[in-house]
């Protein structure tokens, strides 16, 4: 393909008014202004999680353990949809390094087409199959437990197609590196959520019913927000006029597929693993249910972070795999592992010291609380050691179009690490529930090998995207 420079694609921008195409003159204030609202986003994401966990647990421990293993469920239907949107930021970010704008605007077309599709399929399938699908993945749990899921699967199935909205066009903003918009619309998302919540479970007394049409009402409002700046600016890189005339191209469907493909399928084979050995805790009883539920929501704050790392890694590095600067794109996957690394570390560090007062916001029995604090502390120790490298740096990899070796690794050390460890400490040598939590430390600590192996020895420079 022929290099399109910044002043040739200003001369034949359609647009009215040019904009000046600057991708890849990365430095630390924009960086630092790239960072900071991802992070802030992601811990955005997570509160409203924690709100719904909060919230319901005044219903009672069913409710919150309903919610936490179709919130399980849930976040498999999203790494789907976040891997196809992975696919389009990779592709979008490599045209905008190379100052493409016309085929940055197609990709980004196309990305949203795809997602919109998926999405409905999810819908019509998950409103049909949901209660087979909790009986065929949980197995026998109590009948409140069964009831609450099934009322909460049901209604967050509905807000599948604003949730893909939302993260297409987040993942264009992130591109054009203005990760502070979609900043925005996480915390307007919050905001509406939560007073949704407030109002539903509090006021109309319709408890884990409130909670799931209070997600719909967030998803939507943020997804609204976006759109309506991504498709009403002239000023954005990425040109979205003429989207409702639905036109697949498939070549370049086909590059998003390459890398979103691979995406989808690493991260929804992981969060399969992850439900099953979720399995394990209900056969341990509602206590261990719940302090797995409070363990993981307490845990996915100190994920977030470096979820925001590692997006933001996968849009400069693509910038500069794009442009063809690989020396730039690993300075900047140094530095960024440098910050996740001490982001995580501080963090880790606060949630041991206070780590009961936390614990006890969630209203748990004493033999849940008891339990949390030992997966907790397990969790802290080997996160802290290992999960930078095991989930910010293939971000680097996925960038240069290296998603096929990540995919690989993060399945193989899913299964033959993290779920049949779990299994034989859980059953044949007794250790019980925490086994999980150890095995998902060992999880970490090979995937990250893998990783680090991968990068240094520079295969991934070979790959092409664009």
């Amino acid at each position: 393909m022929t290099t399109i420079n910044a002043e040739t694609a200003i001369r034949s921008s359609p647009l009215d008014t040019p904009v000046t195409l600057t991708p890849v003159n990365w430095n630390n204030r924009k960086l630092f202004g790239l960072l900071w609202p991802l992070i802030i986003e992601q811990l955005l994401v997570v509160t409203m999680g924690i709100a719904d966990m909060i919230m319901v647990s005044s219903v009672g421990e069913h409710a919150v353990s309903g919610i936490s293993l179709v919130e399980s469920i849930n976040f498999l239907i999203i790494t789907i949809l976040i891997g196809i949107t992975t696919g389009g930021s990779v592709v979008t970010s490599q045209y905008i390094g190379r100052n493409d704008r016309e085929n940055a605007g197609s990709s980004a077309k196309q990305l949203i087409y795809i997602g919109v599709f998926i999405s409905f399929f999810l819908v019509v399938f998950t409103l049909i199959f949901h209660r087979p699908m909790l009986r065929f993945i949980y197995g026998n749990i109590s009948a409140d437990v069964m009831q609450s899921a099934a009322t909460y699967f049901f209604f967050t199935a509905l807000s599948y197609p604003f949730l893909s909205l939302h993260f297409s066009a987040a993942a264009l903003f992130r591109s054009m590196g203005n990760s502070a918009i979609t900043m925005k619309a996480a915390i307007l998302m919050n905001i509406v959520k939560i007073g949704a919540n407030a109002f539903f479970i509090y006021g109309l007394k319709m408890g884990v019913a409130g909670a799931g049409i209070s997600t719909i009402i967030g998803r939507f409002s943020a997804a609204c927000m976006l759109l309506f700046f991504l498709t009403g600016s002239r000023k954005n890189i990425i040109d979205l006029r003429g989207i409702t005339k639905i036109k697949p191209e498939w070549t370049m469907i086909k590059r998003i597929l390459n890398i979103g493909i691979p995406s989808c399928l690493e991260s929804s084979m992981f969060q399969v693993g992850k439900i099953l050995v979720t399995r394990i805790f209900t056969v341990f009883g509602t206590a261990a249910i719940a302090a797995n539920a409070v363990s993981s929501t307490i845990n996915s704050l100190a994920f977030m972070p470096g979820s925001g790392y590692g997006i933001g890694l996968l849009i400069i590095a693509g910038q500069f795999m794009g442009a063809g600067n690989y020396s730039e794109a690993k300075r900047y996957t140094k530095k960024i592992l440098k910050l996740a690394y001490l982001t995580y570390f501080l963090i880790n560090i606060n949630i041991w010291i206070f780590m009961n007062p936390i614990i006890s916001i969630f209203n748990l029995s004493s033999e849940s609380h008891v339990m949390c604090v030992t997966f907790l502390r397990i969790h802290c120790i080997t996160s802290a050691l290992f999960w930078c490298l095991s989930f910010v740096l293939p971000n680097a990899l996925k960038a240069a179009g290296d998603a096929r070796y990540v995919m690989i690794v993060a399945v193989c050390t899913m299964w033959a690490v993290r779920v049949c460890s779990a299994f034989v400490l859980a059953f044949p040598l007794g250790l019980g529930p925490v086994a999980v939590w150890y095995a998902m430390g060992a999880d970490f600590l090979f995937r990250g090998i893998f990783f680090t192996i991968r990068w240094t020895s520079g295969r991934w420079m070979e790959k092409r995207v664009i």
